[in-house]
């Protein structure tokens, strides 16, 4: 499959940070300050998904992360900071935090974030427990080491929950008592349908999300993941 590469790939490593296999990162200890919004991006790595797709659905993230529009919104917020960690998920007890906790404030710094993107090694997953996924992000938003005014878990995929420990509904509703919202993105052509006989999206309403304003926006394909998140990024930080 053809792709166009949307980032450069500067030499250079970041700190580490804490999670084994996370990619290189700026430790958030030291800031103490809180800061606007805690940010996980739950990202489907599931064996649905081959390697020039995975490509492309990382591409696309860090292209959104580091748009203008979204550091726009960033600075648009009282603190005009957030903190952003990456979780991928996918086989039942295997979600896994490949970017740790990151601090984005500027250009600068939502640059970094995309280039740990793109430099996470992808984890192994197979396929498709989004309630193991959120559980595993709202243990990741409480162990946070600073705090934040609001708490959001960003779930893209492109199939319904399916082999979950704790299904979907149960993992959401557990989180959206603890204070945290859930939105989705939905990666699906128009035409796709889930085992319920509807679409994805519309089972990621059902099933996924969940809080106060909670929302679903759609991607027709990897290739559209850049402009969807974008415009979902914006919707949520600002």
């Amino acid at each position: 499959m053809q792709r166009r590469r949307l980032l450069a790939m500067p030499a250079g490593i970041i700190a580490p940070c804490v999670a084994s296999r996370a990619a290189p990162a700026q430790p958030l200890l030291a800031q103490a300050a809180e800061l606007d919004l805690l940010l996980v991006l739950a990202v489907d790595a599931s064996g649905s998904i081959d390697a020039d797709e995975f490509q492309l659905q990382r591409e696309g993230y860090a292209e959104a992360l580091s748009h203008p529009s979204v550091i726009a919104a960033i600075q648009s917020r009282p603190r005009a900071a957030i903190g952003v960690a990456m979780v991928e998920w996918g086989a039942p007890g295997g979600a896994e935090t490949v970017v740790d906790w990151m601090r984005v404030a500027d250009a600068a710094s939502a640059r970094a974030l995309a280039e740990a993107v793109l430099a996470a090694p992808r984890s192994q997953q197979s396929y498709n427990a989004i309630g193991d996924a959120l559980d595993h992000c709202a243990r990741l938003l409480q162990a946070a080491p600073f705090p934040a005014a609001e708490r959001v878990i960003d779930l893209s995929g492109d199939g319904p929950d399916m082999r979950s420990h704790r299904r979907a509904p149960a993992a959401r509703d557990a989180a959206v008592a603890a204070g945290i919202q859930i939105n989705a993105l939905a990666v699906s052509a128009n035409s796709q349908v889930t085992r319920y006989g509807e679409p994805l999206e519309e089972s990621y309403r059902r099933e996924v999300i969940g809080g106060p304003g909670a929302f679903v926006v759609t991607a027709a394909d990897r290739r559209d993941i850049a402009r969807a998140l974008r415009a979902k990024l914006v919707r949520e930080i600002a």
